[in-house]
């Protein structure tokens, strides 16, 4: 098979080879100055076709790939010039052409750049998305993918120049803000026009110019005309073929668009695991909302106790059924006043089950060595309700007054029993339910006084509950906890556990144009956070009495106060081509948590500096550094001096004494974007060290662990380096290919505590234990992209995980087809191989995937019926390796997925 492909790809090749010839030449102005990013194409007389087109470099060149012996009109374009346009014969072999640009503007020139496949405006890249299509695609996802300098990775995130889009705008509003996967999943591909993608992109105006926006990308989509003021979108519903239990999939896309207003509604009920939002977007789901303390110098987040449910991927489950509804919506009630939100729901229930290894080396301090081996088979079935809301206002009504507000709330019910079968611990029952809910808020204003004084003001609230609660059915119970009965036939532990948060940043900014090139910014920041921590555990006897571990080691009842007070200075200075921004910032620090009848507090002052810097070598080819030193702190989890069951055999205990840690990082990016050839390449190294860093003291007993946190010896620093990069083209108009590698180096230090005989644990021997990592990612990638033949998308990626305890390697070839035939069908497949294997050969196994559709609409219908399968080759598990750094211990899992799935589906297009 393998063969076969690669003699179908160098076929086709050497045909394009062989049929073309190469023009080169140079556009220049009436000087003779070579005109950069100018817009050149060659449409064929007889076909009327544009069989090339191509974009000048720094000195003006392009060339283009065309039939020999073939009559072409040659047009060029570039802003401020008229267009040119002339016939011209290629000859038998290579030519050059040269193009000589006269002084003014025609109206062809819009005809011309409307034409072109890309363009670029600025620092805007707009590709014609028509000329990226064959009539396969059927969501933006499928259009992305063909674009020169674009990826989609398997979350569905858009990435452009190795960086992660953060935001999609259809007609230059949002969709679903803070999330794209909804709008590559779900935008229909014949309803795309333009695709715009908007680098160093900052949505208020007033601080363009001011701030360094590089790592900031936004993608509006343009539609096409038939899409605006008309409802437009599909309705699917489809049902299981040859299946004993009944399949089913309903799916409905509604959108509008007007100057005034749009509408988008999504919904999907379905019980094929097609999943619309996978839990862990939901939890990611950041609703647009920055981060405000960027420049603080200060790390202070608020973690989640969600207990870790619903931290499944797709595909990791033996059954899925799923609910979504969606719905996004923009309104002007004036031309400066926009009003708009969303409110999304996901319902899933679901039935895991997966078998996992767990292998860890210990090494004893009197130099012996044990072997820690566990295997489980683990049952779970969820069961979760997830719902998130955001209404947003913004006005502006003149280009010196910004002001908006947003509120973003989530809301979830969620629910989980699982059976485990460990070869250690025998049988254990678990249940966890949690009803989670937030509501942030955020509120800015910026105004323009005149050119030389801007002013920002920014504030957010977080206000958090979380409710988990735990219960565990053992048979064994590992730990010895105050007050509990062990004369009991099974060991029922349960923990009720509240946490509220209430978190408030504001920060002041005014900046100051000191000259065209030069600013300065004051930062004047707040950020305080109040939060509340109860938990209690408690025993359920074999007469279903309650047995309640009232010793306050069992039990939590804290308060928490954090307050950051800062100054910072940034100046930003242009010198050439470079571009400056060191600062520092100057922070006053209060902390204080009331526990256990007494209060500890800290208060402490920090200067913390930090530097960026810009080589913009070319107009698409950019080196950037950044440097940062920064202060973290932990939150109320970890100050809570009462035991909190982590899972039913890990017990954790907090310190209330916890200090900061300080960690400084280096970033050096390097990018470049040659739009003469389509040459996309990025590579990035970064270096973190944290020092006195948090981390855990633990007491591994078997599989049993008892911690609690600590800060690090300063000199037992944490280190993280890590280092990736990828070079891609497009080529001869038919072909994309890319390369790519990454690596990642971490080390880590914890303190390992082993158990002794004697009852005290005060006086087990302890010592610092230091485990390191390494991870190396290699892909390729080779695609076609004709009109009228199949296409190939080929793609092969080997990673090596090397940690203490194991190494694994994993392949990972994979082939898509597309076919697009006889007017009115489309066949889209694809295959996927998986071999995991580790080093001493304990552990080998192979896996693959394959799904495949079959379509058919014919021109002009609405109607297009569809024959799809999932997991043609009925595989049965999926594998993945893990590693956890407390004692170096490696995981290897095999997770059950869903059978054999052929649907049959009718979709009907508005």
């Amino acid at each position: 098979m393998k063969k076969i492909i690669f003699i179908l790809v160098m076929a086709l090749s050497l045909s394009a080879f062989s049929q073309n010839i190469r023009l080169e030449g140079t556009v220049k102005d009436s000087t003779g100055l070579g005109l950069e990013m100018s817009n050149v194409m060659a449409i064929n007389t007889a076909t009327k076709a544009m069989d090339a087109y191509a974009i000048t470099n720094d000195k003006g060149k392009f060339f283009l790939n065309l039939k020999a012996n073939t009559v072409y009109t040659i047009k060029a374009s570039f802003i401020g010039f008229q267009t040119f346009e002339k016939e011209f014969k290629t000859p038998a072999s290579d030519s050059t052409f040269d193009i000589i640009m006269s002084q003014g503007v025609t109206l062809k020139d819009v005809e011309v750049v409307y034409e072109m496949p890309v363009t670029i405006s600025g620092d805007t890249i707009i590709y014609n998305s028509d000329s990226f299509t064959n009539g396969t695609e059927r969501k933006l996802e499928d259009v992305l993918k063909k674009l020169p300098g674009v990826e989609v990775n398997k979350d569905g995130e858009i990435q452009v120049e190795g960086k992660t889009v953060q935001k999609v705008m259809v007609e230059g509003k949002d969709f679903f803000d803070g999330d794209t996967k909804i709008a590559t999943k779900n935008i229909p591909a014949d309803a795309l026009d333009k695709i715009q993608v908007l680098r160093n992109y900052n949505e208020v105006s007033n601080l363009k110019g001011l701030e360094n926006n590089e790592e900031s990308i936004a993608i509006n989509i343009k539609l096409k005309e038939g899409k605006k003021n008309f409802w437009f979108g599909d309705v699917t519903a489809g049902i299981g073929v040859g299946h004993e239990e009944e399949r089913y999939l309903v799916n409905p896309k509604l959108f509008y668009y007007s100057p005034k207003y749009s509408i988008n509604v999504i919904g999907n009920i379905n019980n094929i695991g097609e999943l619309p939002l996978t839990a862990r977007d939901y939890f990611k789901f950041t609703g647009g909302f920055r981060s405000m303390m960027r420049k603080g110098g200060s790390s202070f987040n608020v973690t989640s106790n969600d207990l870790g449910i619903l931290g499944l991927n797709n595909n990791q489950a033996a059954n899925i059924e799923t609910k979504f509804g969606a719905a996004n919506f923009s309104y002007n009630p004036t031309k400066s006043w926009t009003i708009s939100g969303f409110g999304i729901f996901l319902g899933n229930k679901t039935q895991i089950e997966n078998n996992t290894i767990y292998n860890r080396k210990d090494v004893l301090p009197n130099g012996d060595e044990v072997d820690v081996v566990e295997t489980r088979s683990q049952k779970s079935l969820q069961d979760s309700n997830l719902g998130i809301v955001k209404l947003s206002s913004s006005y502006v009504p003149n280009e010196k007054v910004h002001f908006d507000y947003d509120v973003l709330t989530k809301f979830s019910d969620q629910k989980e029993g699982q059976t485990v079968a460990s070869n250690l611990l025998a049988d254990i029952y678990t249940n966890k339910e949690q009803k989670p809910f937030s509501v942030n808020q955020n509120l800015n204003y910026y105004y323009t006084l005149n050119d030389k004084n801007v002013f920002a003001f920014e504030t957010q609230h977080l206000f958090q509950e979380e409710d988990p609660f735990y219960n565990a059915n053992l048979t064994f119970q590992p730990f010895m906890l105050s007050g509990y009965d062990t004369t009991q036939n099974r060991n029922n532990l349960n923990q009720e556990r509240f946490v509220k948060t209430n978190k408030l940043d504001a920060k002041f900014d005014y900046y100051l144009m000191l000259t065209s090139k030069s600013n300065i910014n004051f930062t004047l920041g707040n950020t305080y956070s109040y939060q509340n921590f109860n938990s209690h555990i408690f025993q359920i006897l074999d007469n279903n009495s309650v047995n309640d571990l009232n010793d306050v080691a069992n039990n939590n009842d804290v308060d928490y106060a954090f307050n950051d007070v800062f100054l910072g200075v940034h100046y930003k200075f242009l010198l050439g081509k470079f571009t400056f921004t060191p600062g520092f910032s100057v922070h006053n620090y209060s902390t204080n948590d009331t526990q256990l009848g007494t209060s500890f507090s800290q208060s402490f002052n920090r200067f913390l500096p930090d530097v960026y810097a810009l080589w913009q070598i070319k107009k698409s080819e950019t080196l950037t550094y950044n440097y940062s030193l920064t202060n973290n702190f932990t939150d109320i989890n970890r100050l809570a001096e009462g035991y909190v069951f982590s899972n039913y055999n890990s017990l954790f205990q907090g310190n209330r004494y916890l200090e900061n840690s300080l960690s400084q990082s280096h970033s050096l990016r390097y990018f470049k974007y040659n739009m003469f050839n389509f040459e996309n390449i990025f590579a990035v190294v970064n270096y973190s060290r944290q020092v006195d860093a948090i981390k855990n003291k633990a007491l591994l007993s078997g599989v049993n662990q008892v911690s609690s946190s600590v800060n690090m010896n300063s000199n037992f620093a944490d280190e993280t380096f890590s280092a990736s990069g990828n070079y891609g083209r497009s080529f001869l108009k038919y072909y994309k290919a890319s390369a790519g590698a990454s690596f990642n180096w971490s080390k880590f230090n914890n303190i390992r505590v082993y158990p002794d005989t004697d009852a005290n644990p005060d006086n087990n021997p302890s010592e610092i234990q230091t485990t390191e990592s390494v991870t190396q990612n290699y892909n390729v990638k080779f695609s076609t992209n004709y009109k009228t033949l199949p296409n190939l998308s080929l793609q092969y990626g080997f990673t090596i995980n090397d940690n203490s305890s194991a190494i694994f390697y994993t392949d990972n070839p994979s082939v898509e087809l597309e076919y697009y035939f006889l007017d009115a069908f489309s066949f889209v497949s694809e295959y996927s191989f998986y071999h995991n294997r580790s080093k001493d050969k304990t552990i080998d196994s192979e896996y693959d995937f394959l799904s495949a559709s079959l379509m058919y609409q014919k021109k002009n219908s609405k109607w297009e019926w569809k024959l799809s399968g999932t997991n043609l080759l009925e595989t049965k598990a999926l594998n993945s390796n893990s590693f956890n750094q407390i004692g170096g211990t490696s995981t290897f899992s095999s997770y059950i997925v869903q059978p054999r799935y052929l649907i049959l589906s009718l979709k009907y297009n508005l």
